[in-house]
């Protein structure tokens, strides 16, 4: 949810009815049955996402805003998914607009916002974030801007607001910061940063990518101006996601051909759109509400108790299937809010036995916040004498696939002293994962400090 106090203990739904959703979970390297800890880099796809992509193209495929059916179905499937995202963020649909990825959006949002900068401007990014949200803006330099960047405490990887708090000035045009970090998983008080900067009269632009997964997003109490996401990080495509307040985005001075429409949200979509990507990305939010209503929090969800085998894809309230057209319920928040806690509920318990775990291995250094902080399920180590590249190489062996790098979380590596090294291991949980895999993953890691 928005900013709010974390329980050391959060009481988690059983979700490994869920498995079931993924056929990518039924492969085995080596004689040994796939652990995919790997969804920081983009998670595994139900059945329901991948159907609605193929039954997309397979049946409904035209360019948008033509006089035929096939066309008009397009239209509809794209202004569902609209729905369906503006159910997740917690906005209206023409807040909503697609794009190739997080980076593409973001750099489309830099040059917009490029063209009202002046020599002095100043712009402010933090040493947490993934480069996608520090690029983009550090290319302003060329306009004139001033770029700052917050610190990070290293200790614990968690930004140092007090710095933040003297970077922003009556000269600040724009902060960017991101809502967690995908490489150590420390969630930021995105509110508290948005309420800073909107008292210079700052844009803030919120990295949400590594949060999305794993926790309810509100986009209005937290009272960003931008905020962007990718639908592959949970259970959709590879597309990107971009929200926009209505005013920021009235505000916004897009590139973009002559006959587009000057108004949010296509002012920013650039040509022909990933058509099956944008049903994909609906089908996505469709999966998460049907885990809300399946755990038992979301609307109908006696009626889902006595429906065991009922999948997101054969299931008459969200009918992914058949691609949704006009005539197909959108998700209601309700719902989607119930799936997110859901997530959330059944992650922490297994993400704390993770960290636990790992810091009871010899040889083994965990980071960021401890296992009550305010973080995501996403767990970051190095082994003594032995190279990230090393760990993640021998845990594919066994099996267990996960990162090795620094993620393009680049600056907050360099911060830590872990660049020269090779980086970070990195494990992600989602709500595929189980006990059963995290202490088979332990065993694993204990047994490559010692090789």
């Amino acid at each position: 949810m928005a900013e709010k106090d974390h329980p050391d203990h959060i009481d988690r739904a059983d979700l490994t009815f869920c498995r079931n959703e993924f056929p990518a979970l039924n492969q085995t390297v080596n004689g040994h049955p796939v652990v995919f800890l790997d969804g920081p880099g983009g998670t595994q796809v139900p059945s329901s996402v991948a159907q609605a992509v193929s039954e997309y193209l397979l049946s409904h495929n035209a360019n948008t805003h033509g006089a035929f059916r096939t066309s008009h179905e397009s239209d509809a499937i794209i202004e569902r998914a609209r729905a369906a995202m503006a159910a997740l963020f917690g906005c209206t649909p023409s807040e909503v607009a697609f794009g190739q990825n997080m980076s593409t959006l973001n750099f489309a949002l830099s040059r917009a916002l490029g063209r009202t900068i002046k020599p002095g401007d100043e712009v402010v990014v933090t040493d947490l974030d993934h480069e996608a949200n520090r690029s983009p803006w550090e290319a302003l330099a060329e306009k004139g801007a001033v770029v700052k960047s917050v610190k990070v405490n290293t200790a614990d990887c968690t930004l140092d607001m007090e710095d933040f708090a003297a970077k922003i000035t009556p000269r600040t045009r724009l902060v960017a910061v991101g809502w967690a970090s995908n490489a150590v998983g420390t969630i930021n008080d995105v509110a508290a940063v948005a309420k800073m900067a909107h008292a210079v009269g700052a844009a803030v632009m919120v990295d949400a990518v590594h949060y999305a997964p794993h926790e309810a997003m509100d986009v209005k109490a937290v009272d960003c101006d931008f905020l962007i996401c990718s639908a592959y990080k949970f259970f959709g495509p590879h597309i990107g996601v971009l929200y926009g307040k209505r005013e920021a985005f009235d505000r916004l001075g897009t590139y973009k051909v002559r006959p587009q429409e000057d108004h949010s949200p296509f002012k920013i979509e650039t040509g022909t759109l990933n058509h099956e990507g944008i049903a994909g990305a609906g089908a996505a939010v469709d999966f998460i509400a049907w885990l809300g209503r399946r755990s038992g929090g979301g609307e109908g969800a006696g009626s889902l108790a006595s429906e065991p085998a009922e999948s997101p894809a054969t299931s008459p309230t969200t009918a992914v299937a058949t691609v949704p057209t006009t005539s197909a319920a959108v998700p209601s928040r309700r719902d989607v809010l119930a799936g997110m806690e859901a997530i959330e509920g059944y992650e922490k318990p297994l993400a704390r036995r993770l960290q636990e775990g790992f810091s009871a291995i010899p040889g083994v250094r965990v980071y960021g916040l401890p296992p009550a902080g305010h973080r995501t399920p996403t767990v970051s180590i190095t082994v003594s004498g032995k190279s990230p590249e090393e760990v993640a190489a021998y845990l594919a062996s066994k099996g267990v696939f996960v990162w090795n790098g620094d993620f393009y979380a680049s600056t907050l590596v360099e911060r830590l002293g872990l660049a020269a090294s090779g980086g970070l291991v990195r494990f992600g949980l989602a709500p595929y994962n189980t006990a059963g895999e995290i202490e088979y993953t332990l065993e694993q890691v204990a047994a490559a400090s010692r090789a």
